[in-house]
């Protein structure tokens, strides 16, 4: 027997089963937990702060029957993971049995992941804006390396990558699920092994030093091998002042966004309807509002998602899919990194304010 579930079903069970959980374990002040609903299996799902923005998950889990979740087309951050045990296939490729995966900055296409009977999925995920790369992986200019600009596609559709592991991989994920340590101890150990484990799974593409092989890249990607070599402008390329009618076009675009939260446009779409490029429109949200477009986006969904948990009568999950967000997970932590609470202690706190 299969079980079919759509991600906001997925986020009911989940928000359902962390507001009924009877287990709580001795957990750091950046550390989240999470039991499995028990509708639908055993296990727990640990989500941990590691640095600012940047979320390590370790995840322990087995379900009663077979699982298909089905994920419409959203919003998704850099991620890595490697599992430990087990395994699971998605329309694009297997993770576990020899393979990793890694699935970049983007908008991310709808596809279903398949999940077996009485197995176990033991493993750990990395979640982080694909900025970050900066700081772990700089050029030489600062920014991010070139051969890693395919990880970041904003509001294009993402790269996503199955390599293969290798017993260094697999040793530093049982390291990470096996930390040894507590407190501030614990955070600097995690730090570490998070940034080697990325080193371990970048290490393919960046072994041409300044070149990425867009062959590899073609063989494993969803998208266009062509357009990862694309290099985005450098600082020296930004013009002092735009002109009145760029300037009109950028805020033009910025009311498409805010009334297209939900389902954006590609930031070619975006480009293309205001009559601009990208590197235009890119440059004049830096200038005029000193975010990306990406950053602009989810600044205002969480605007709105404040909201609607404060004045409606919505679940954080209905929330999460009305801003945009297919998964609750990355909902949350984008909303946490924004007002400093989860989205839960946001409703909660409505609750109390109005006595109900």
């Amino acid at each position: 027997m299969t079980i079919t579930l759509t991600s906001k079903d997925y986020d009911e069970l989940w928000e359902e089963g962390t507001a009924n959980s009877t287990c709580n374990p001795a957990i750091e002040p950046f550390e989240y937990f999470y039991e499995t609903p028990k509708k639908l299996g055993l296990g727990y799902y640990r989500k941990i702060e590691v640095y600012p923005q940047l979320w390590l998950s370790i995840f322990d889990k087995e379900y009663h029957h077979d699982m298909l979740f089905q994920v419409p087309v959203n919003n998704h951050p850099l991620q890595f993971g490697a599992l430990v045990l087990g395994k699971y296939a998605d329309t694009y490729g297997q993770v576990g049995e020899g393979h990793t995966f890694i699935s970049g900055g983007g908008v991310q296409h709808k596809f279903n992941a398949f999940y077996h009977q009485s197995q176990r999925i033991l493993g750990i995920d990395i979640e982080m804006p694909p900025e970050l790369l900066t700081s772990f992986f700089p050029g030489r200019d600062g920014k991010i390396l070139p051969q890693l600009k395919f990880l970041a596609k904003e509001n294009d559709w993402q790269t996503l990558l199955f390599p293969k592991t290798n017993p260094a991989i697999q040793g530093v994920a049982q390291q990470i699920i096996n930390c040894p340590y507590q407190g501030t101890a614990k955070r600097m150990y995690l730090q570490g092994k998070v940034i080697e484990l990325m080193a371990l799974q970048l290490a393919p593409f960046l072994a041409d030093n300044e070149q990425t092989d867009e062959s590899m890249l073609a063989r494993h990607s969803r998208g266009d091998a062509k357009r990862y070599a694309e290099v985005s402008p450098s600082v020296s390329q930004i013009p002092a002042r735009l002109k009145k009618d760029t300037i009109a076009k950028i805020y033009h675009a910025k009311e498409i966004l805010q009334v297209r939260l939900e389902h954006p446009p590609l930031l070619s779409e975006l480009a293309q309807q205001v009559g601009v490029s990208e590197s235009t429109l890119q440059r004049g949200f830096q200038t005029l509002f000193g975010t990306t477009v990406f950053g602009y986006l989810t600044q205002k969904r969480m605007e709105q998602a404040h909201h609607l948990l404060r004045d409606n009568n919505l679940t954080v999950a209905e929330v999460a899919n009305t801003v945009g967000y297919a998964h609750l997970g990355h909902f949350a932590a984008a909303f946490k990194r924004k007002f400093g609470m989860t989205p839960r202690e946001c409703f909660l706190g409505k609750k109390l304010v109005s006595g109900l």
